[in-house]
């Protein structure tokens, strides 16, 4: 067994040397030391020890019988307990916090912030944490589409849109044409599932069908003219980056809306905007 391999995992392994400042674990070959502190009582050489193992400060292969938060294969949500030169320090339940290098992060962290990270082995052999894990989160969600879902963005990409793990474990996507709103890396989300992939990855929206939907425009349009002095400079022929950027909704949407609220006898469409309706 190749010691270096089993980095970031749980493993059983048989007492072979008892010393002083506790035991060794492993074979006669390659061993690993269990701190005495940590060493359960009669335990005898031949006896099996479930332990973890990571290393020390000094970067020395080392174990024990404590379970962190984040063992390698998961994905996690764990706290930043400080930030350096080089990254940010994760609280992982051991004495030696994990480092989430400056290039593993999907945007800037800061201490307290909450992140979405696996666990990975550097270049130089030891045990980091990284934002990056599309290629870690699960394909089997129990979810059907218009399912309604919580999840966590963990990327945003401006080709392909907010990247979400959804029950921070499954694999999803807000895509470019749906993220609505300011969506920021950390943000919890509540989403409707639009779509279930073939290879089990889910499309998302954070509206809901366009006609339960529309009712929420609506309020909010009204809302934004009344504080705007009853009138604003928009109408079914506005930009639609305008719109988006102005109200957080396509250009569709918002006509919905708008429509919904003349029929309402809420509001007059002028040539040039819409105003609030004389009572």
């Amino acid at each position: 067994m190749n010691l270096q391999n089993e980095l970031g995992k749980r493993r059983s392994l048989m007492v072979v040397k008892i010393v002083d400042f506790g035991v060794y674990l492993g074979t006669k070959d390659e061993k690993v030391l269990l701190p005495k502190k940590e060493v359960p009582a009669g335990i005898e050489v031949g006896d099996p020890i479930e332990v973890f193992l990571y290393k020390d400060s000094s970067d020395r292969i080392i174990a024990t019988t404590r379970i962190p938060k984040l063992m390698m294969g998961e994905v996690k949500v764990l706290e930043v307990a400080d930030t350096a030169r080089i990254g940010a320090f994760l609280d992982w339940g051991l004495e030696k916090d994990l480092l989430l290098p400056f290039r593993e992060q999907t945007a800037k962290v800061s201490k307290k912030d909450k992140v979405l990270v696996a666990l990975y082995v550097d270049k130089s052999g030891r045990l980091c944490a990284t934002m990056k894990v599309y290629d870690k989160l699960r394909t089997d969600a129990p979810y059907e589409k218009d399912a309604e879902v919580k999840g966590r963005i963990y990327e945003i990409s401006d080709n392909f849109g907010a990247f979400v793990a959804v029950d921070d474990k499954y694999s999803a996507l807000i895509p470019k044409r749906e993220a609505y709103g300011n969506l920021k890396v950390g943000m919890e989300v509540e989403c409707r599932v639009t779509k279930v992939h073939e290879d089990g990855k889910l499309d998302l929206s954070v509206r809901k069908k366009a006609f339960e939907q529309m009712d929420d425009d609506a309020v909010m349009i009204l809302g934004y003219v009344e504080k705007n002095g009853g009138s604003i400079p928009f109408t079914d022929k506005s930009d639609p980056e305008k719109i988006k950027e102005t109200f957080g909704i396509s250009k569709n949407a918002f006509k919905r809306a708008v429509g919904r609220l003349f029929k309402e006898h809420k509001i007059q469409i002028k040539e040039n905007g819409i105003e609030l309706a004389k009572k």
